[in-house]
């Protein structure tokens, strides 16, 4: 995906994501358990998104070289949260509106700039907004585009920031070949001289499959799915 991409991603995902989650308190209520956070109610994950938007607008609008001014906002009520967290998507769109994605500002990952921060959020609000549509019991399919761009960032930024020092002893390279975008991929490339399994799938299934929001029953297995399962559970950015 382009540059200019990204902010039209992250506000239909913001929109969707608002839209969901009221839908999912009055069918279900704020202690719902989110089946892709095992350990988060709906409450915690609308909170999680609205306080990593503040955050990150405020990165952005400050242009902050470091993460140490911040001020962590204190955790809002449940009856506030729905208005809380569109409130802080546009606080975080308007501030990516206005600033040139080649700007300077800190990040965790080795790119500091503005563009970083709208790859990282748009596809941070789309892998969210899946996880409030499974508490609705209606996830809706991620675009080809959107999918692979996001599979692209977790093997080529969450896997080399889970292992800094390259891949462990154990790891086996995994295919993941995308459909609908007529792309492959591999998880731990030219660690064994042959794949563990190849993993077949749209390209948003294969996104949510590595990010542990899917089992690997919605793709096709050729291999050992136990062991490809266990490949992917090896990336661990907590």
């Amino acid at each position: 995906m382009d540059l200019d991409e990204y902010l039209p991603v992250l506000r239909r995902a913001d929109a969707r994501f608002a839209e969901a989650a009221a839908e999912a308190v009055l069918a279900h209520g704020w202690r719902a358990p989110v089946p892709g956070c095992p350990d988060w109610a709906l409450s915690d994950l609308v909170w999680h998104l609205a306080e990593v938007q503040h955050f990150w607008a405020w990165v952005v609008r400050t242009r902050a070289g470091e993460p140490s001014g911040y001020v962590r906002p204190r955790r809002h009520p449940d009856d506030e949260l729905l208005g809380y967290v569109t409130a802080c998507s546009a606080e975080l769109e308007t501030a990516l509106a206005g600033a040139d994605p080649g700007d300077p500002v800190w990040t965790w990952a080795p790119r500091k700039d503005v563009g970083f921060v709208l790859r990282r959020q748009a596809q941070e609000a789309v892998v969210h907004t899946v996880d409030v549509e499974q508490v609705l019991g209606d996830p809706r399919p991620i675009p080809a585009a959107v999918g692979l761009d996001g599979l692209d960032e977790w093997l080529d930024l969450m896997v080399p920031a889970a292992f800094p020092d390259g891949p462990p002893e154990e790891a086996h390279p995994v295919v993941l070949h995308a459909v609908d975008a007529d792309a492959e991929r591999t998880l731990f490339p030219g660690t064994r001289p042959f794949p563990i399994a190849a993993l077949t799938g749209t390209a948003g299934d294969l996104l949510l499959a590595v990010w542990r929001r899917v089992p690997l029953d919605v793709l096709t297995v050729d291999g050992d799915s136990l062991q490809a399962a266990a490949m992917i559970d090896l990336v661990r950015n907590d």
